[in-house]
């Protein structure tokens, strides 16, 4: 969108992101990096307020935020705990029916690349224009934890770290509604990261080309150039995508070889 004076365009700067969703976003990061179950007590509110650097009155506001989505509890005089509840609403309404969808079809798994390449190349948009230092910084963590869980060999936790970043991408875009869908894609992408790991960094040939991408992607936001950023995001998953279909149509050749009927030499 452009404001013009005359004929003079000049560009809208994107309208600030709330305290209130601010501190419900790092209020649900918190609960989640921390680890925290059902039933567990969240520290207390003035003890809160002063970790996020927030008042009281936008920390309650954000709870108010995290307690209508199911995620918290607040008791009178009882303090804040994570609430005790059934499937959220993410994944009731988007992991659940696309769980089962893929399970029933691996086909749909690229389907999931397709979203993908969608809300990420928005994302990471966002995330040059709008990641604070501390953004920043976790999208640079979770790159290194990449590359030190493949060092190790631990493909579990090269998957997760895979998973966060891409996640902590969308946490720097601070869309509240974006980070609402990763969010509640978040098991599902990393079912689907797991399994393009499991072909892809495997392969000599692409384990490379996909650790380059992925640093490119980082430096971009890092830079703040927004157009590369999304330039990055979706040839990284233009690469993913048509990797993945090269190696399953491998796979399936070799599956009609081996099913090919041998030849009995006649005496």
């Amino acid at each position: 969108m452009h404001a013009s004076i005359g004929q003079t365009k000049f560009p809208v700067p994107p309208a600030p992101m709330r305290v209130a969703d601010r501190v419900a976003a790092e209020l649900r990061a918190l609960v989640q990096t921390c680890g925290l179950k059902a039933g567990d007590r969240l520290p207390a509110e003035r003890a809160l307020a002063q970790e996020l650097s927030v008042s009281r009155s936008a920390l309650r506001e954000a709870i108010a935020q995290l307690a209508s989505q199911g995620l918290l509890v607040s008791r009178v005089g009882g303090g804040t705990y994570v609430q005790a509840a059934a499937l959220g609403w993410q994944e009731q309404r988007i992991v659940a029916p696309l769980s089962a969808l893929v399970q029933d079809n691996p086909d749909y798994a690229f389907d999931v690349l397709e979203i993908r390449h969608a809300l990420e190349g928005e994302a990471a948009w966002q995330a040059a224009l709008r990641a604070t230092d501390e953004d920043r910084a976790r999208i640079v963590a979770c790159f290194e934890a990449m590359q030190t869980a493949h060092g190790h060999g631990d493909h579990q936790a090269e998957a997760r770290a895979d998973a966060a970043f891409h996640l902590s991408i969308a946490e720097a875009s601070h869309n509240l509604v974006l980070l609402q869908v990763m969010r509640g894609l978040f098991e599902l992408l990393q079912a689907s990261i797991r399994e393009s790991r499991e072909k892809l960094y495997l392969s000599p040939r692409t384990f490379e080309p996909l650790s380059q991408q992925h640093r490119a992607l980082m430096d971009a936001i890092v830079a703040g150039d927004a157009q590369r950023a999304r330039d990055a995001a979706q040839a990284h998953l233009r690469f993913v995508h048509t990797s993945l279909r090269a190696l399953d149509e491998d796979q399936a050749r070799r599956l009609r070889a081996a099913r090919r009927p041998v030849a009995v030499e006649t005496p």
